[in-house]
């Protein structure tokens, strides 16, 4: 943990946020329920549909992102999560190039959503995954086909041809925790519920422990890069299933 958290008796987050987003924040404080010394802070960045559209992709440009990285450095956080996937379609070179200018800005470690997964995946050795999300068709061939590009097959696959993304929010939990029982069916290294306005957070541990496949929440996931990236420790969240213990 950087010094400055250690004087001040914790750990700050700096969260950037889909400003359409609902499922995040409160999702993010029930993961961190009982670490009253690991706080999240947010900042929202306009995003309110998800497409292949340029006009929609431009919603992720650099330079309004990295603006709001420079407000959440304001509040003195240890490290700086976008806690949106849109890498996962655009590619890792757009994430890795915001985390460079971010870092640039504030002088903080940087993450992001899928930047973390691929960091949750080269740790569990999974190269078979399956995929769920409430994407248009045209979002997630993106995303298998980047996933592909990285040696990592995507051997089952749900989605929702959702636009998104506040529409995002009104699949229950229940129906997200279907669908990834349905893909637990055929037997990948890990199963991805790869979106942060999605309901998946809180039924991923009780599906693993079920199935024995490993379940990345990109919402839980964000979280544990986010600590990774701060110099914090992940054990104490290790009841939210595998990842925190990594």
């Amino acid at each position: 943990m950087h010094d400055d958290a250690a004087r001040m008796g914790g750990t700050r987050l700096g969260m950037l946020t889909p400003s359409s987003n609902t499922v995040l924040e409160p999702a993010t404080a029930w993961l961190l329920a009982g670490t009253p010394h690991t706080t999240a802070h947010f900042q929202r960045l306009r995003v309110l549909r998800i497409g292949m559209d340029p006009a929609l992709n431009a919603q992720f440009d650099t330079a309004p992102m990295v603006a709001a990285a420079e407000f959440l450095a304001d509040a003195q956080v240890h490290a700086l999560c976008w806690n949106g996937t849109s890498g996962s379609w655009l590619g890792l070179d757009a994430d890795r190039a915001f985390c460079a200018a971010a870092t640039a800005a504030t002088g903080l470690p940087c993450i992001t959503a899928t930047l973390a997964l691929h960091d949750a995946l080269a740790a569990l050795g999974a190269r078979r995954i399956a995929l769920v999300t409430p994407y248009l068709a045209e979002i997630q061939d993106a995303i298998v086909a980047n996933f592909a590009a990285a040696g990592i097959a995507t051997i089952a696959e749900r989605h929702l041809e959702d636009p998104g993304n506040f529409s995002f929010a009104g699949h229950p939990a229940a129906k997200v925790d279907a669908l990834v029982r349905e893909v637990a069916a055929e037997r990948p290294d890990a199963i991805i519920i790869h979106c942060t306005n999605f309901r998946g957070t809180e039924g991923a541990a009780a599906i693993e422990a079920e199935t024995g496949v490993p379940v990345l929440d990109s919402i839980a996931v964000s979280l544990w890069g986010a600590l990774r990236a701060a110099g914090a420790p992940t054990a104490p969240l290790a009841r939210h299933g595998r990842l925190f213990t990594l």
